[in-house]
Protein backbone atom coordinates (compact mmCIF):
# COMPACT_ATOMS: atom_id res chain seq x y z
CA UNK A 1 0.00 0.00 0.00
CA UNK A 2 1.21 3.48 -0.87
CA UNK A 3 2.29 5.39 2.24
CA UNK A 4 -0.19 8.26 2.76
CA UNK A 5 1.14 11.83 2.73
CA UNK A 6 -0.37 14.00 5.46
CA UNK A 7 0.01 17.73 6.05
CA UNK A 8 0.73 18.85 9.62
CA UNK A 9 -0.02 22.52 10.41
CA UNK A 10 2.89 22.97 12.85
CA UNK A 11 6.63 22.57 12.38
CA UNK A 12 7.89 19.05 13.06
CA UNK A 13 11.15 17.64 14.38
CA UNK A 14 12.64 14.16 14.56
CA UNK A 15 11.71 12.27 17.72
CA UNK A 16 8.48 14.19 18.28
CA UNK A 17 5.31 12.45 19.37
CA UNK A 18 2.46 14.48 17.85
CA UNK A 19 -1.30 14.30 17.50
CA UNK A 20 -2.62 14.75 13.98
CA UNK A 21 -5.12 17.54 13.41
CA UNK A 22 -8.81 16.66 13.35
CA UNK A 23 -9.13 16.43 9.55
CA UNK A 24 -5.97 14.33 9.20
CA UNK A 25 -6.92 12.05 12.09
CA UNK A 26 -10.36 11.49 10.57
CA UNK A 27 -8.81 10.60 7.22
CA UNK A 28 -6.20 8.27 8.71
CA UNK A 29 -8.35 6.67 11.39
CA UNK A 30 -11.82 6.56 9.84
CA UNK A 31 -11.28 6.59 6.07
CA UNK A 32 -8.02 4.67 5.70
CA UNK A 33 -8.60 2.64 8.89
CA UNK A 34 -4.91 2.68 9.72
CA UNK A 35 -3.66 1.51 13.10
CA UNK A 36 -0.57 1.48 15.33
CA UNK A 37 2.57 0.40 13.49
CA UNK A 38 1.51 1.75 10.09
CA UNK A 39 3.78 4.23 8.32
CA UNK A 40 2.90 7.79 7.31
CA UNK A 41 4.78 10.56 5.55
CA UNK A 42 4.23 14.04 6.98
CA UNK A 43 5.08 17.51 5.67
CA UNK A 44 4.79 20.81 7.48
CA UNK A 45 5.33 23.43 4.76
CA UNK A 46 9.10 23.69 5.35
CA UNK A 47 10.00 21.76 2.17
CA UNK A 48 10.93 18.75 4.29
CA UNK A 49 9.32 15.33 4.45
CA UNK A 50 9.09 13.37 7.69
CA UNK A 51 8.80 9.61 7.93
CA UNK A 52 6.52 8.71 10.83
CA UNK A 53 4.85 5.74 12.47
CA UNK A 54 1.43 5.60 14.06
CA UNK A 55 1.69 4.88 17.78
CA UNK A 56 -2.02 5.19 18.62
CA UNK A 57 -5.14 5.40 16.49
CA UNK A 58 -8.87 5.32 16.99
CA UNK A 59 -11.89 6.99 15.38
CA UNK A 60 -11.30 10.27 17.20
CA UNK A 61 -7.53 10.74 17.39
CA UNK A 62 -4.25 9.60 15.88
CA UNK A 63 -0.78 10.02 17.39
CA UNK A 64 2.43 9.46 15.48
CA UNK A 65 6.16 9.40 16.21
CA UNK A 66 8.43 11.30 13.80
CA UNK A 67 11.30 9.01 12.82
CA UNK A 68 13.35 10.93 10.26
CA UNK A 69 13.44 14.07 8.13
CA UNK A 70 14.85 14.95 4.71
CA UNK A 71 14.78 18.01 2.46
CA UNK A 72 12.54 17.53 -0.58
CA UNK A 73 12.16 20.78 -2.51
CA UNK A 74 9.70 20.38 -5.38
CA UNK A 75 9.04 24.09 -5.87
CA UNK A 76 9.36 25.72 -9.26
CA UNK A 77 12.01 28.42 -9.81
CA UNK A 78 9.11 30.57 -11.05
CA UNK A 79 7.13 32.25 -8.28
CA UNK A 80 3.51 32.55 -9.43
CA UNK A 81 0.79 34.62 -7.77
CA UNK A 82 -2.64 33.89 -9.26
CA UNK A 83 -5.31 36.55 -8.98
CA UNK A 84 -8.51 34.71 -9.92
CA UNK A 85 -11.85 36.46 -10.18
CA UNK A 86 -14.15 34.06 -8.35
CA UNK A 87 -16.18 31.62 -10.41
CA UNK A 88 -19.31 29.76 -9.38
CA UNK A 89 -19.55 26.42 -7.62
CA UNK A 90 -17.00 23.75 -8.30
CA UNK A 91 -15.17 25.76 -10.96
CA UNK A 92 -13.26 27.76 -8.35
CA UNK A 93 -12.40 24.62 -6.41
CA UNK A 94 -11.16 22.98 -9.62
CA UNK A 95 -9.01 26.01 -10.47
CA UNK A 96 -7.42 26.08 -7.01
CA UNK A 97 -6.71 22.35 -6.99
CA UNK A 98 -5.08 22.29 -10.42
CA UNK A 99 -3.21 25.58 -9.92
CA UNK A 100 -1.57 24.09 -6.82
CA UNK A 101 -0.62 20.95 -8.75
CA UNK A 102 0.95 23.16 -11.44
CA UNK A 103 3.09 25.03 -8.90
CA UNK A 104 1.30 28.29 -8.07
CA UNK A 105 2.63 29.85 -4.85
CA UNK A 106 -0.18 32.23 -3.86
CA UNK A 107 -3.84 32.44 -4.86
CA UNK A 108 -5.99 35.51 -4.27
CA UNK A 109 -9.74 35.24 -4.99
CA UNK A 110 -10.99 38.49 -6.51
CA UNK A 111 -14.23 40.42 -6.95
CA UNK A 112 -14.79 42.24 -10.24
CA UNK A 113 -17.74 43.99 -11.89
CA UNK A 114 -18.79 40.82 -13.72
CA UNK A 115 -17.98 38.41 -10.91
CA UNK A 116 -20.89 36.00 -10.62
CA UNK A 117 -20.24 35.07 -6.98
CA UNK A 118 -22.19 36.91 -4.28
CA UNK A 119 -21.35 35.84 -0.72
CA UNK A 120 -21.86 37.45 2.68
CA UNK A 121 -18.90 37.62 5.07
CA UNK A 122 -19.74 34.41 6.92
CA UNK A 123 -20.17 32.31 3.78
CA UNK A 124 -17.05 33.82 2.24
CA UNK A 125 -14.97 32.91 5.30
CA UNK A 126 -16.26 29.33 5.09
CA UNK A 127 -15.34 29.25 1.41
CA UNK A 128 -11.82 30.50 2.14
CA UNK A 129 -11.33 27.75 4.71
CA UNK A 130 -12.61 25.19 2.23
CA UNK A 131 -10.34 26.49 -0.54
CA UNK A 132 -7.28 26.34 1.74
CA UNK A 133 -8.14 22.71 2.57
CA UNK A 134 -8.34 21.98 -1.17
CA UNK A 135 -4.86 23.47 -1.59
CA UNK A 136 -3.54 21.27 1.23
CA UNK A 137 -5.15 18.14 -0.24
CA UNK A 138 -3.65 18.97 -3.66
CA UNK A 139 -0.18 19.16 -2.05
CA UNK A 140 -0.75 15.81 -0.36
CA UNK A 141 -1.64 14.29 -3.73
CA UNK A 142 0.98 15.89 -6.00
CA UNK A 143 4.01 15.71 -3.72
CA UNK A 144 4.53 19.40 -2.94
CA UNK A 145 5.92 20.04 0.53
CA UNK A 146 5.20 23.78 0.64
CA UNK A 147 1.52 24.73 0.84
CA UNK A 148 0.38 27.72 -1.24
CA UNK A 149 -1.56 30.40 0.60
CA UNK A 150 -5.16 31.13 -0.37
CA UNK A 151 -5.45 34.77 0.65
CA UNK A 152 -8.62 36.53 1.79
CA UNK A 153 -10.79 37.66 -1.13
CA UNK A 154 -10.35 41.27 -2.22
CA UNK A 155 -11.46 43.78 -4.83
CA UNK A 156 -9.74 43.56 -8.21
CA UNK A 157 -8.43 47.14 -8.19
CA UNK A 158 -7.04 46.81 -4.67
CA UNK A 159 -5.15 43.68 -5.73
CA UNK A 160 -3.79 45.44 -8.82
CA UNK A 161 -2.49 48.35 -6.75
CA UNK A 162 -0.46 46.19 -4.34
CA UNK A 163 3.27 46.90 -4.56
CA UNK A 164 4.99 44.03 -6.31
CA UNK A 165 8.12 43.73 -8.45
CA UNK A 166 6.69 40.77 -10.39
CA UNK A 167 5.94 40.73 -14.09
CA UNK A 168 2.22 41.53 -14.20
CA UNK A 169 0.12 39.73 -16.81
CA UNK A 170 -3.52 39.99 -17.84
CA UNK A 171 -5.09 37.56 -20.30
CA UNK A 172 -6.86 39.43 -23.11
CA UNK A 173 -8.38 37.94 -26.30
CA UNK A 174 -7.23 40.90 -28.43
CA UNK A 175 -3.70 41.27 -27.05
CA UNK A 176 -0.76 41.29 -29.47
CA UNK A 177 1.84 39.77 -27.12
CA UNK A 178 2.03 36.12 -26.08
CA UNK A 179 3.85 34.22 -23.34
CA UNK A 180 6.43 33.14 -25.91
CA UNK A 181 7.25 36.77 -26.74
CA UNK A 182 7.90 37.76 -23.11
CA UNK A 183 11.58 38.56 -22.45
CA UNK A 184 13.62 36.12 -20.39
CA UNK A 185 14.49 35.57 -17.62
CA UNK A 186 11.38 35.90 -15.46
CA UNK A 187 11.41 34.78 -11.83
CA UNK A 188 8.15 36.25 -10.50
CA UNK A 189 4.76 36.58 -12.19
CA UNK A 190 1.49 38.11 -11.01
CA UNK A 191 -1.19 36.54 -13.22
CA UNK A 192 -4.70 38.00 -13.46
CA UNK A 193 -7.56 35.80 -14.68
CA UNK A 194 -10.91 37.51 -15.17
CA UNK A 195 -14.49 36.19 -14.88
CA UNK A 196 -16.51 34.26 -17.47
CA UNK A 197 -17.75 37.50 -19.03
CA UNK A 198 -14.29 39.04 -19.06
CA UNK A 199 -13.10 42.28 -17.51
CA UNK A 200 -14.89 45.49 -18.40
CA UNK A 201 -13.21 48.14 -20.55
CA UNK A 202 -12.70 50.29 -17.45
CA UNK A 203 -11.10 47.37 -15.57
CA UNK A 204 -8.76 46.62 -18.48
CA UNK A 205 -7.74 50.28 -18.58
CA UNK A 206 -7.15 50.16 -14.83
CA UNK A 207 -4.83 47.15 -15.13
CA UNK A 208 -2.84 48.98 -17.81
CA UNK A 209 -2.36 51.95 -15.47
CA UNK A 210 -0.85 49.52 -12.95
CA UNK A 211 1.64 48.12 -15.46
CA UNK A 212 -0.14 44.89 -16.35
CA UNK A 213 0.80 43.52 -19.77
CA UNK A 214 -2.01 42.10 -21.91
CA UNK A 215 -1.16 38.70 -23.37
CA UNK A 216 -2.93 36.31 -25.71
CA UNK A 217 -3.01 32.53 -25.27
CA UNK A 218 -4.32 31.58 -28.70
CA UNK A 219 -7.11 31.97 -31.24
CA UNK A 220 -9.85 30.27 -29.22
CA UNK A 221 -11.92 31.75 -26.38
CA UNK A 222 -11.37 29.71 -23.21
CA UNK A 223 -13.49 29.39 -20.10
CA UNK A 224 -12.05 31.10 -17.04
CA UNK A 225 -10.87 27.86 -15.38
CA UNK A 226 -9.31 26.65 -18.65
CA UNK A 227 -7.60 30.01 -19.13
CA UNK A 228 -5.98 29.91 -15.70
CA UNK A 229 -4.55 26.42 -16.08
CA UNK A 230 -3.42 26.96 -19.67
CA UNK A 231 -1.62 30.18 -18.76
CA UNK A 232 0.04 28.66 -15.68
CA UNK A 233 1.21 25.67 -17.71
CA UNK A 234 2.61 27.87 -20.48
CA UNK A 235 4.44 30.05 -17.93
CA UNK A 236 5.91 26.99 -16.19
CA UNK A 237 7.10 25.60 -19.52
CA UNK A 238 8.79 28.88 -20.50
CA UNK A 239 10.10 30.08 -17.15
CA UNK A 240 9.56 27.29 -14.63
CA UNK A 241 10.07 23.54 -14.31
CA UNK A 242 7.66 21.89 -16.76
CA UNK A 243 8.79 20.28 -19.99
Amino acid sequence: MRIPRIHHPELLSVGQDVALCEDAANHVGRVLRMSAGHALQLFDGSNQVFEAEIVQADKKSVRVKVLSASLDNRESPLNLHLGQVMSRGEKMEFTIQKAVELGVNVITPLFSERCGVKLDAERLNKKLGQWQKIAIAACEQCGRNSVPEVRPAMDLEKWCTEEDDSLKLNLHPRASASINTLPQPVERVRLLIGPEGGLTADEIAMTARHQFTDILLGPRVLRTETTALTAITALQVRFGDLG
